[in-house]
């Protein structure tokens, strides 16, 4: 049987979605060997854990629920928690608890652990972040996370900022690469009891198969080598180890969903009771697996769970700790699906981590609104009996009513054909060269224009204007035979002339742009291609 290739991506457009009110500070380079970040005074932190049999257990034995939820853009090219040009790291931190969660899951990439600024920061809003490099403005977030009552994982999401990946290595981030930035990472916090555990690699798929032997290829055996070098530096850290979307058996399922293979091979570490199994799982809004039309729905999905993950605590194998799962929430079987998911995870006490805080997530919308900061009542509503730790009626959450929301949709992933597997590490594969933006000189200021990311139905472009003398105005144009609209813009207003071009003036925060500011706009185009390095049209006022 082959594989099913199939997600859309919540965050693959959310990175190219920040209203980017001002540039970033100064650089300040990371310390080569960063000194251990001490923990912050905080409420009610439950201190280091382990494991019990299918619990997740304290110090001193009591069964502990993780109650999560994910604040993504550490993986993006913003290279910063998203929402920072709206809200303060320390509010958004303090509307988290406030809704009951107990812990926020941190999704960071290589390339930004590595990077010396970041974007999309107010630092009106957020002056103690001002000239941070990413790795501060994470170490940042642990100290205020402790400050809310919050416990920390983190979540390495991607290796570069552009895009997740298949397998926990690519040509440009090695494993030894994953693996000493993991360690990096784990000595860091060694301290800190705020960092509770590691999500080791996001989303496996594809080729990623689960004990099948293939060094290139073989999750489980990379997340024992990787797991086994975090717990050398700190033996007191949570394992997190996701799935694979094909399992042994030949069936296919989320990525990061199938754990099937446990049953067989489960990860054995040199530190025991250190493993916690974190799938994923989705409604039919993000895929129409199989089971979402079979005749028994939703009654099937008990099964389909226990069979994938659910198996692993019931037995009492190891705990497991929903990594994802989230909705907008705006149809029947996704209502349908939610209600059982959450009374499956509260009838057995299974930890979980919602996707997602942030409202600018295409496929699945946040627990907050656009403004960052009011709950979305339907979905705090359904998700209540799991932050109350309670089991909730055999009841169906109404789905919410769809408004018009200035988010980008994420585009759906093509299904590539299945590839052999490869036999041993496979070699570097040169990337296409492409064509470096060229800036274009105006009265008083100069443009760049970027492509942030394209698939078959659109794309998503950048527009950086940087004041020489500065102006008052600006405005853009691109040619582009392929537009047919505009679906969400920022910073600028932006039509589109069909089968010739796309034009758009600065507006708002990024409108007037001062001598040495750079200003960034985005734009949203809908069509069947994106141009690669058009000829930008700039003009001043």
């Amino acid at each position: 049987m082959s594989a099913h290739r199939f997600r859309t991506r919540r965050a693959a457009l959310a990175l190219a979605l920040a209203a980017l009110l001002c540039s970033s500070a100064a650089a300040v380079p990371a310390a080569a060997q960063p000194a251990a970040v001490p923990a912050a005074a905080a409420p009610a932190l439950p201190g280091w854990l382990h494991t019990s049999g299918g619990s997740i257990v304290t110090a001193a034995g009591a069964p502990y629920l993780v109650k999560g939820v994910s604040w993504f853009g550490l993986e993006t090219s913003n290279c910063a928690p998203h929402g920072l040009w709206t809200i303060s790291l320390a509010a958004g931190l303090a509307k988290i608890r406030s809704m009951g969660f107990t812990t926020v899951r941190v999704p960071f990439s290589n390339e930004c652990l590595a990077a010396t600024s970041t974007s999309s920061i107010n630092y009106a809003v957020n002056p103690d972040l001002a000239g941070k490099t990413p790795q501060q403005v994470l170490d940042a977030v642990v100290t205020k996370a402790a400050a809310a009552g919050l416990t920390v994982i983190l979540d390495r999401h991607r290796p570069g900022s552009a895009a997740q990946s298949e397998l926990w290595y690519t040509a440009e981030y090695s494993e030894k690469r994953w693996i000493a930035d993991w360690t990096a990472l784990a000595g860091r916090y060694k301290n800190n009891p705020t960092v509770i555990g590691v999500d080791l690699h996001n989303e496996p798929h594809g080729p990623a198969c689960w004990g099948c032997g293939d060094p290139a290829t073989d999750w489980h055996a990379a997340a024992t080598r990787a797991g086994n070098a975090v717990l050398a530096v700190n033996p007191k850290l949570l394992i997190l180890v996701e799935g694979v979307e094909t399992q042994p058996g030949g069936s296919t399922t989320w990525w990061g969903g199938g754990l099937s293979g446990v049953a067989k091979k489960p990860v054995k570490l040199a530190v025991a009771n250190r493993v916690v199994y974190s799938p994923h799982d989705y409604p039919a809004s993000v895929y129409p697996q199989k089971w979402f039309s079979a005749a028994t729905y939703p009654a099937n999905l008990t099964a389909v769970w226990d069979a994938n993950w659910g198996y692993i605590s019931k037995r009492g194998i190891a705990p497991v700790l929903l990594g994802e799962f989230g909705s907008k929430l705006e149809t029947r079987s996704d209502a349908q699906w939610l209600g059982a998911l959450v009374r499956y995870l509260g009838a057995n006490k299974m930890s979980f981590a919602y996707w997602s805080f942030n409202p600018n997530s295409g496929d699945t919308g946040g627990i907050v609104a656009d403004d960052w900061v009011t709950p979305q009542a339907a979905k705090l509503t359904a998700i209540r009996p799991l932050l109350a730790g309670t089991v909730p009626p055999a009841a169906t959450p109404k789905p919410s009513t769809p408004k018009p929301t200035p988010k980008a949709t994420v585009a759906p992933k093509p299904t590539p054909k299945p590839t052999p597997k490869a036999t041993a590490a496979p070699k570097p594969t040169p990337k296409p060269s492409t064509p470096k933006p060229t800036p274009v000189s105006g009265r008083g200021a100069t443009a760049i224009w970027n492509l942030q990311s394209s698939w078959g139905a659109g794309y998503v472009a950048e527009v950086l204007v940087t004041g020489t003398t500065g102006v008052k105005g600006w405005s853009a144009t691109w040619p582009d035979t392929t537009a047919t609209g505009i679906v969400n813009a920022w910073g600028m207003t932006c039509t589109v002339k069909v089968k010739t071009s796309v034009s758009c003036t600065g507006t708002g925060w990024a409108g007037p742009v001062a001598a040495g500011q750079t200003v960034r706009a985005g734009v949203q185009v809908s069509g069947s291609g994106a141009p690669s390095a058009p000829r930008l049209g700039f003009s001043t006022k």
